[in-house]
Order: structure tokens, then sequence, then C-alpha cells
């Protein structure tokens, strides 16, 4: 195998590069991508740059500007990612090849932490020569029968993934991407290629014990009291759909190394996990300012609504199945004092928010701060209570405001507003959870104070 050292192996489609030339590639790259970011960031925006800010960004530099507003600069700094970016695709196609992996692999260099799960990969996976010839170091010492193999293959990616939680929520105190990406693809990935090291498996079989060593991780956090039922359903679906995922790159890899997987891909997901998971919790920014918007129509005018907007009586107890799960949900409001600087307290089944008044424009508009955040679940657990470290700081109201516009048919649009933050990421992916459940939570207190008010008016307009 070639190890020289050649201009054109940056540039070209075809061909190959072995370890150690890619080794030295992507250090050499690395190094000059992040002067030359330094030097311009620093030149145009009069900023610093970290290395640390390239460990979870495809195109570090440019994901916070918008071309509408600086685009020069905008232009600038893509111009000078996209050769980085051919650079590090053609050179780990190359070395996919000259490893005779899937050439798709390529993809994850473009993903936000599973491209050091490549990376990892792509260091340690040997050259395989001509066709048909066997690696010469094969994985002899795991178990050949079907039901060993599953049950070893099951058993180390539960460890695995037990170890990693373990290690990014209670040491390093991370609820990143390399937490709910990488450690369910690795996981998959490590289980389907542990399964057929010896034999060629399936790819039914292959994503069989993928799933399961998730499904298996999630019912040991619950026994052993590390996480509670309801955070477990919501983590499910993106770690089922990456195990899968992680499996079906797993799979590839024993098909494309058939009859024998080599031992030194069994170590990828157990040094990928470190890295993976040491540049997420450096590298995390401020997570991003997130609203929810719930409106109601009232039959009632806003003098009468805003009246049960600033202060409400208890709510009946919860009929939604989301509340009865343990979702934290209100029960009453209660107000100290009039106009701003005033402070409302919203109970909720978990405790008070703090909400201190900001904005008191009656009967229009009341806008408050949140300066105290009770938990916002109550887990279901075996036991009697648990406390995962995410209950706290990790989903934080920031503001909140009610809006009242009369219509002219004399009724009242009723809105209601939050604006929060959540360190969970991806941010997308958890949002669609925090806006459900702050969405609901919206609708219960509107539905009661449209009730309060409506009734209200009903009296009034009998007397």
């Amino acid at each position: 195998m070639n190890t020289d050292i050649k201009l054109n192996q940056l540039w070209g489609w075809s061909g190959t590069v072995s370890r150690k030339p890619f080794i030295i590639w992507a250090a050499l790259l690395f190094g000059l991508k992040y002067n030359l970011d330094r030097v311009l960031l620093r030149w145009l925006f009069d900023r610093d740059w970290s290395v640390f800010s390239y460990f979870q960004q495809p195109f570090p530099g440019i994901q916070n500007l918008s071309p509408a507003q600086s685009p020069s600069e905008f232009l600038a700094l893509l111009a000078i990612s996209l050769p980085f970016l051919w650079m590090g695709v053609m050179l780990s196609i190359k070395r996919l090849r000259s490893a005779k992996l899937p050439l798709w692999f390529a993809l994850l260099f473009v993903i936000p932490v599973l491209k050091w799960f490549l990376f990892v990969a792509l260091a340690l996976a040997p050259e395989r020569g001509a066709a048909g010839e066997r690696p010469r170091l094969a994985a002899a010492w795991l178990p050949n029968a079907v039901l060993s193999s599953a049950a070893l293959a099951v058993g180390a990616s539960v460890l695995l993934g037990a170890g990693a939680a373990v290690l990014a929520t209670n040491v390093l105190g991370s609820y990143g991407w390399a937490l709910f990406v990488g450690v369910p693809f690795s996981m998959g990935f490590f289980a389907a290629l542990i399964h057929g090291a010896r034999e060629p498996r399936r790819v039914e079989e292959s994503i069989l014990v993928a799933l399961l060593s998730v499904v298996i991780c999630g019912a040991v956090f619950l026994v052993l009291a590390f996480e509670g039922i309801i955070c477990l359903i919501m983590a499910a679906p993106i770690a089922l759909v990456l195990a899968f995922i992680g499996a079906l790159a797993g799979h590839a890899v024993q098909v494309s190394r058939q009859p024998r997987v080599p031992a030194q891909m069994l170590c990828v997901a157990v040094l990928a996990i470190p890295l993976m998971l040491g540049s997420d919790a450096v590298s995390t920014g401020p997570a991003p300012s997130l609203k929810v918007v719930t409106a109601i129509e009232v039959n009632a005018p806003v003098e009468t609504v805003w009246k049960h907007v600033i202060e409400f009586t208890e709510l009946a107890p919860p009929k939604e199945l989301l509340f009865k799960l343990g979702i934290a949900f209100p029960i009453r409001a209660e107000i100290r004092g009039t106009g701003p600087g005033a402070v409302r307290n919203c109970n909720f089944s978990t405790g008070p928010f703090v909400e201190p008044i900001e904005i008191w424009e009656a009967p229009r508009l009341l806008k408050f701060t949140v300066t105290s955040n009770p938990p916002p679940l109550q887990e279901w657990t075996p036991y009697h209570a648990i406390y995962p470290r995410h209950l706290k700081g990790f989903l934080v109201s920031e503001q909140g405001q009610f809006k009242l516009t009369p219509l002219p048919n004399g009724w009242t649009c009723l809105e209601g507003t939050t604006w929060y933050r959540h360190t969970m990421w991806p941010v997308f992916y958890w949002q669609l959870w925090s806006d459900y459940i702050i969405h609901k939570i919206h609708t219960r207190v509107l539905l009661h104070v449209k009730a309060l008010a409506e009734a209200e008016q009903g009296r009034t307009g009998h007397e």
C-alpha cells in the first residue's frame, strides 16, 4: 500500500489513501483551516475564534451569520469553508475505498458529532488488498453461534451505552448531540459489528440486536433509578432511529469484509464515544431562545377576561394523559400587588413559578419575567422519586405574557406566550416535545380563564 503524501490526493475522486497519509492530511488541513478562520474572523468580525468551535459545526464560522445581514463576511467564510469541505470528503472517500468500506460513510463527514466517529473509523480501518483477500487479523475469540453472538453483541452494546450516558450526564453534565445522536449510533454499529464479526448475518439480525441494545439499556436506566420512564419515552424515537442507522453501518462493514471482521473495527465505537462526548462538552454553545404562542377566543369583554388572567382559582384535576403521566401542570395563580413590580405566583404540580411583573397595561397586556422554575415533570419510576440532572436547569422558562385583544363582536382574543430555553440537543428534536408540552399548559390555563370569564359574563348578562 502506497503511503506517500501527494497533493493530488486532496482533489481527485479516484484512487485510494492509506491510514498514514490520511491522518497527516487531516492534521495539516485542520491546522491550516483553524489559522485561516482565526485570522479572517479577527479581521472581518473583530472576534476571537476557538479551536473548540469546530467540534460540532460542519461549516465553522458561518452558522450565526445571515447573508442578508453581512453578505461579504458570509460569502468570505463560505468561500474558505467549501474547499476544505471538498477536500475532507474526497480524503474520506479515498480512505473508505482503501479499507473496502461503503463509500456512503462519507456522508458522516458533514453530520455534527458523527464526523468524529468517521474519523476514528478511518484512522483504525486496515487496508485491504485484492478482492477476496481476507484480513490478516480477525476476531477469532468471539462466539460463532447465533444466540451467543447476539447475546454478547447486545450485552456489550448496553455496557457501552450505559457507560457513555453516565459519563455524559453525571461527569460532563452534557445532554447534547453526542448523547442523543452519537451514543445510539455507536451502540447500533457496535452491536451489528460484534454480531457479524465471525459469520455474516442477515440485515434483519443486525437491526434486531441494535434495537434490543437501546431498549434494554433504557430498561437498565429505569431499574437502576438513573432515569424515569417519561424521559425514556421521549428519547426513544431519536435513539431507535440512530441505532437503526448505526446497525446499517455496522452491517455494511461486516458485509464488505466477509467472512470475518478485523478486530480493529471493534474498537471504533469504544474510542469514538469519549471523543464525541468530550468535544460536545467543550463546544456546546448557548441554548437558543424559543417561543410558544397559544390563542383562543373568549365570549367576554377584555375587562372581564383581564380579572381572571392576573389571578385565577384552582383548576380541576387534569384529564389529559400528558399530565397524568407526570408532566408538570398549572393548578392556580396568585398575585401580590398591582402594576409593574407586583409578583405573580403560578403554582404547578411540582412547585411555583415566580413571575415578577414587568409590564402591566390593564386590560390589554401582562408581561412578566420568571425568576424561579420548578421541575418540568415528576418522573415515573419504580422508586419513590428520582431527580435526574436534566430536571433542574435544562428546561427554563424566562418570560411570559398574556395579551388581550378586543374583537368586533365583543369577544376577546386571549393569547398566551412563553419564552424559554432548553439545553438539550439536537434542539429541533427536543423542541418538538417542549413546544407541545408548553402549548398544552397554555391551553389548560386559557380554557380555565375562558370558563371563568364566560361564567361571569353570563351572570352579568342575566342581572
